[in-house]
């Protein structure tokens, strides 16, 4: 086999591929073998009909257009792996020369990973805040631990802001009362915002048994981002009592036997969460700068994939769970339907350059996965999925993700070694030590959340060459 790389732009390559045709012989016998297997002709059983008569039969071209589709996958496997490419995505073939007996002739144009410069990055230098717990960071978190832990009784006076009321409500668009616009029983805590505009304002001052109408636009169901007429019936006003904060509410709400310890501990936690908030803050922005240095061309197909991937993963899977459709959704974000293209866009540029960036980093300093950093970021995974261990693993590997997980610790490791080399300040010019290799691939999934379209279209010449070579057409 001779094959030859032509470079058409930074992204994409023909390969020239010419095969001898006794390379042919085991494609053309294993045609001849599966073609003979269909066939039933009279005076011959089946499996046994000699090839010259297949050929009378079926035709010779026939047959050798099967032995092309067969062979294809693996001579251009063999042509990529000679010219060292990385190729994304499945090959555009065109056969250029069947000559029976004598020769077959094909090119193959693919996008390919471009080839890029990483200039020295030990100069980056960001500023992130200091960490700093303020009484007041304080009380607030105590404060909320008295929220968690609140009592409700009924009482017999108007709604007020903080109180939980049950209510009965109807919505109608149109006039006509919606069949998904019923719900009773709501329990709702006027101020908190999770329900309707509006509502807070349409509950505030009506005692139970009262019922008021106001307008709001719908956030989900069948009728999302329309303007509905609603009734609310109040049921029951409930107020909130918080408990005494003391060290019989230490003792209910913790380990701890006394209110100083639990205010101790509340400091820490909160040191320990403003900590990881700073880590990912500077992982974040030393993969801006990072970024910035290097240039990236990036496939245009790619790219239109990545878009797609992510528009259909939006309109299909969030916004449908939520029964809202994408010009619902543009309506409720304020956004024309060009911004969100454009932003839509955008994302993908930045996912597509964040993995094509940090994947040349992990092969230039030769950064490898074990089996244990692969583990550990399985299980990581599976939490934040809501699955557990087991089920996350089979269904990764029955989804042939495996790789992709390689690569989102490979590309968290990239990073780390990025972050440990630059210099990062705090906002009071204290240098800050990040070393939390968990943090680091966490940002890094965030980056790439939906680049694992180029992920899963870096897998060698499979079942997706033959049917471009079944497609493909002869010139000759």
């Amino acid at each position: 086999m001779k094959s030859a790389v032509e470079t058409l732009n930074p992204t994409r390559v023909r390969l020239t591929v010419e095969v001898p045709f006794e390379e042919l012989k085991p494609s053309l016998d294993a045609a001849y073998k599966k073609i003979n297997q269909q066939l039933s002709i009279p005076g011959f059983r089946k499996g046994k009909v000699p090839a010259r008569v297949i050929d009378q039969r079926v035709g010779r071209g026939a047959v050798l257009e099967e032995a092309v589709n067969d062979a294809l996958p693996k001579i251009y496997q063999d042509a990529v792996n000679e010219g060292e490419l990385s190729p994304l995505g499945q090959p555009e073939v065109d056969i250029t020369e069947l000559k029976d007996g004598e020769l077959l002739a094909f090119t193959a144009e693919v996008d390919i990973r471009p080839e890029l410069e990483i200039p020295d990055y030990s100069g980056i230098e960001v500023t992130v805040d200091a960490v700093e717990v303020s009484d007041e960071d304080v009380a607030e978190a105590l404060d909320q631990l008295r929220d968690r832990f609140a009592t409700t009784s009924v009482v017999e006076r108007a709604a007020a802001e903080g109180d939980v009321v049950k209510l009965d409500l109807e919505a109608r668009v149109d006039g006509e009362l919606l069949d998904d616009g019923v719900a009773k029983g709501v329990d709702y805590t006027i101020g908190s915002g999770r329900l309707l505009d509006g509502i807070d304002e349409a509950v505030t001052g009506l005692e139970a048994g009262a019922e008021a109408t106001f307008a709001s636009e719908l956030k989900g169901g069948s009728a999302a981002g329309r303007e509905a007429q609603v009734t609310v019936r109040v049921e029951t006003v409930s107020a909130r009592e918080l408990p005494e904060l003391d060290d019989e509410f230490a003792q209910l709400a913790s380990e701890f036997d006394t209110l100083d310890e639990l205010r101790a501990d509340s400091r820490e936690r909160l040191a320990r969460q403003k900590q990881y908030e700073q880590a990912t803050s500077a992982q974040e922005k030393v993969l801006e700068e990072l970024l910035e240095l290097v240039e990236v061309p990036i496939p245009e197909k790619l790219l239109q994939d990545e878009v797609e991937t992510r528009r259909h993963n939006l309109v299909n899977h969030q916004l449908g769970q939520l029964g809202m459709d994408l010009d619902a959704y543009l309506k409720m974000q304020e956004k024309t339907a060009e911004e969100f293209d454009a932003e839509l866009k955008e994302q993908a540029e930045k996912g597509i350059r964040t993995q094509f960036v940090l994947d040349e980093i992990a092969k230039r300093e030769q950064l490898s996965v074990s089996q244990e950093e692969l583990t550990e970021h399985l299980m990581r995974r599976a939490q934040s999925s809501g699955m557990s261990p087991d089920q996350f693993a089979k269904a990764v590997v029955e989804g042939g993700q495996v790789p992709m997980l390689v690569g989102e610790v490979s590309r968290g490791k990239a990073l780390a070694t990025v972050v440990e080399s630059v210099k990062v300040v705090d906002t009071n010019g204290e240098p800050v030590e990040l070393d939390d290799e968990d943090e680091t691939a966490e940002t890094v999934e965030a980056a790439t959340e939906a680049a694992e379209t180029t992920e899963s279209t870096e897998a060698p010449a499979a079942e997706g060459d033959k049917d471009e070579a079944g497609e493909a057409k002869s010139n000759s």
